[in-house]
């Protein structure tokens, strides 16, 4: 028998909308999966279609019916747009884009960084929006003009599909803890943050909790969660205690972990970030941490002809690469958590003439597991974890790439059976907000490696990565 649905999950990601039902057994059922196109105008730009994105997360929300909904973000891409017909004034800048480094690495110059850290709690990085908020006010025809007339509307796709979705322009304090704009203690925009910045702060959206009463969705719905696909996806994971942690793999690789308060640490590394706040309640807070490429330096490798399918690279009949002197730093798009080096870029290192695809394969591989046991290190530096850390995402499903990293984590992991949990999270946070109670199913495996090897590979690797450093810095 088939149950009626009760909540959708629309996972509004880098690659794809994503639409999934939620019945009343707590089991996703998917929908609809649309991919939209990924724009790279110039070297270190990364764009999306706005009006793509906003009509796939349409269909998304016809398809699924009239239902409480739940809505994921992309965190950190970003948009201009006119508040008075809702016109996008240029395509969305996508988390990954680093145009506005030479700006950041400019203010960390001129000292900025210590003000930046102590009110969002963020290091300065082209990662986070509002560097590239201040970069369209700037660049976009007209958006300067619209400002002073007070037409402008700047925020994270959240903000821009809210909008013109339900009519409210409005954000959650998840996705506006992202921006460097917010100040973590209050939870609302920071006025030198914004001057900073160069970001007009009467532009921005207001500023209110991840779940609720969010507004009206065309067809009859009701959105009743909004958020950052991680934060989504912490929840999914049903961490809610202070050390409960989490990997999600996708495009990168993000690490978050739930703390029993705000945690302020005196130096980058992994980064206080809010968690989840429901209406009406205390704002829930975490650390997060991520590593920039993942499934995304995967790809890449694909469509240089290093592998054809993925059966290929799920086992290895040779050693570990690193164990013979082979390494890869996975910095396509810079170093992140606990680095926060922007210039650095990938490398093989240790080839020699008798190395082929496989190597190359079996060390990238290994350097993206690497780089995420260097995260969650740092992490469980500040907050100790409660138990194994939970993992999901494409990467979760490469048995090779769990075992070695199961032997290099430092900690327990738990491969979880459910491969949506941003959607399952969200879907979750929905009916809570409705007041539906939906079963909670969490099964999945423990992953114990073998840490007899775990220090020589972490010393070759931090070895390999300090050599790229220094190469960029050259």
């Amino acid at each position: 028998m088939t149950l009626p649905p009760t909540v959708l999950a629309i996972d509004q990601g880098t690659t794809s909308t994503r639409a999934l039902r939620m019945g009343p057994d707590g089991r996703l059922q998917p929908v609809l999966s649309l991919p939209h196109a990924q724009h790279y105008p110039a070297p270190g730009h990364v764009e999306h279609d706005a009006d793509e994105l906003l009509s796939h997360v349409a269909r998304c929300l016809e398809a699924g019916g009239a239902l409480p909904t739940g809505l994921a973000n992309q965190g950190e891409s970003c948009l201009a747009w006119d508040g008075r017909d809702g016109r996008p004034l240029g395509r969305v800048i996508v988390w990954q884009d680093d145009r506005t480094a030479p700006l950041t690495a400019a203010m960390e110059a001129e000292g900025a960084g210590a003000e930046v850290m102590a009110r969002a709690g963020l290091p300065l990085d082209p990662y986070f929006s509002a560097s590239k908020l201040g970069w369209l006010v700037r660049n976009l025809p007209g958006a300067a003009d619209l400002a002073a007339r007070g037409h402008l509307r700047l925020g994270t796709t959240d903000a821009f599909f809210r909008d013109r979705l339900t009519g409210r322009f409005e954000t959650d304090v998840a996705t506006a803890s992202r921006t460097s704009l917010m100040n973590l203690a209050t939870g609302q925009w920071d006025e030198e943050l914004c001057r900073l910045f160069g970001v007009p702060m009467g532009a921005l959206p207001a500023i209110g909790p991840t779940s609720g009463d969010l507004g009206g969705l065309p067809g009859g719905g009701a959105l009743r969660a909004s958020i950052v696909d991680q934060q989504a996806a912490l929840y999914g994971h049903g961490c809610r205690e202070p050390g409960d942690a989490k990997v999600t793999f996708g495009t990168g690789a993000f690490a978050q972990c739930v703390t029993g308060g705000l945690l302020r640490p005196d130096r980058p590394g992994p980064l206080p970030t809010v968690a989840w706040q429901r209406a009406g309640q205390p704002v829930t807070y975490a650390l997060d941490g991520g590593v920039y490429a993942a499934a995304a330096a995967v790809n890449w490798a694909k469509g240089l002809g290093l592998f054809a399918g993925y059966d290929e690279i799920s086992a290895f009949a040779a050693p570990a690469a690193i164990d013979r002197g082979i390494a890869f730093v996975p910095a396509l798009a810079g170093l992140g958590c606990p680095h926060w080096n922007r210039q650095a870029r990938g490398a093989w290192l240790g080839l020699g003439l008798a190395e082929g695809r496989g190597d190359l394969m079996q060390a990238l591989l290994e350097g993206i597991a690497l780089r995420t046991a260097e995260v969650l290190a740092a992490m469980a530096a500040l907050q100790p974890f409660g138990g194994p850390v939970s993992l999901d995402g494409g990467l979760s499903r490469n048995p090779y790439f769990t075992g070695f990293l199961a032997d290099v984590a430092g900690h327990q992991l738990f491969l979880s059976d459910e491969a949506e949990l941003t959607a399952a999270g969200l879907a979750r946070m929905a009916a809570e907000a409705a007041g539906i109670a939906l079963p909670d199913h969490r099964s999945g495996r423990a992953l114990t490696g073998d840490a007899v090897a775990a220090s020589a590979r972490h010393a070759r690797f931090t070895a390999a990565r300090r050599a790229v450093e220094g190469y960029a810095a050259a």
